[in-house]
């Protein structure tokens, strides 16, 4: 193995995922692909298309030439279109030829893997022709397989790996886009703290500090007076900071201490994934 060691980690929760996505789609009957994912827009099939889109990216493919159809409500943005078009171009395809696509793309990275000698700082291919280094490409395609794969795990009823190597990974990608969006989006005032309370099988207690000059920053020590304390579950996090669910559907499963106008303006925005 010539995988840096700051990649390591990356590498051993893609793998985790990808594979579990890999055995809980190769039994499936056709009309399985169809089922709706918490994803919005996307089903089982166009979980898995855009799975496979992504790693081959990450192999250095050609994009598809596709044109997208018009009326995909939720394509709304130019990021979005940009990764409907690896899901689009697959929409078609039957259920043998997702599963033998997948393999045929995951033994391909998984050599590439097993081959890699780039530094971390490397810059690589990013979405809309960006570029990002190495180590944050490895880390997105972390978290991002790890979400999607709890996407397939709710839509086929197979619950499980809630605290897989790639949960952790997610964790902390959420935990370090919510300063921007307590600070910025719910405008959080100077000099003010916000606390999450997480239980569950990933748990957590950080909070989201706003400086003097309206800048957020996160970190694990407790805050004597915080402006909002929220409580819920690991489950219940992940999925309204992934925009699996709006905060009206669990409202159960969240309770909030101090300004509750605060509270309210930082679940309209908790959302942090494009």
């Amino acid at each position: 193995m010539t995988v840096h060691p700051s990649l390591q980690n990356y590498a051993d929760a893609w793998t985790h995922a990808v594979e579990s996505i890999a055995e809980l789609v190769q039994p499936l009957v056709e009309g399985a692909w169809n089922r709706a994912t918490p994803c919005p827009g996307w089903s089982v099939r166009d979980i898995v298309s855009h799975v496979i889109g992504m790693e081959c990216e990450m192999l250095g493919d050609p994009r598809p030439i596709h044109s997208l159809p018009r009326d995909l409500y939720h394509v709304q943005s130019d990021f979005a279109r940009y990764m409907e078009m690896q899901v689009d171009v697959r929409r078609h395809h039957t259920s043998p030829e997702m599963t033998a696509e997948l393999e045929y793309t995951l033994i391909r990275r998984a050599r590439q893997l097993r081959n890699e000698s780039r530094s971390p700082d490397t810059l690589v291919r990013a979405p809309l022709g960006a570029e990002q280094t190495l180590e944050l490409a490895y880390r997105m395609r972390a978290f991002d397989t790890w979400v999607h794969e709890q996407d397939l795990r709710a839509a086929l009823g197979r619950p499980g790996n809630l605290d897989s190597p790639g949960a952790y990974v997610t964790r902390d990608c959420l935990l370090q886009a919510l300063p921007k969006a307590v600070a910025k989006d719910a405008g959080a005032p100077p000099n003010s703290a916000v606390v999450f309370d997480v239980s569950g099988p990933v748990e957590f207690l950080r909070t989201v500090r706003v400086d003097a000059d309206g800048r957020g920053s996160v970190d694990g020590s407790p805050s004597l007076g915080p402006l909002v304390t929220f409580a819920t579950d690991w489950e219940t996090f992940y999925r309204l900071t992934c925009g699996r669910v709006r905060p009206a559907a669990v409202a159960d499963r969240i309770k909030f201490d101090g300004d509750a106008e605060m509270a309210e303006a930082i679940l309209r925005v908790i959302a942090v994934t494009p």
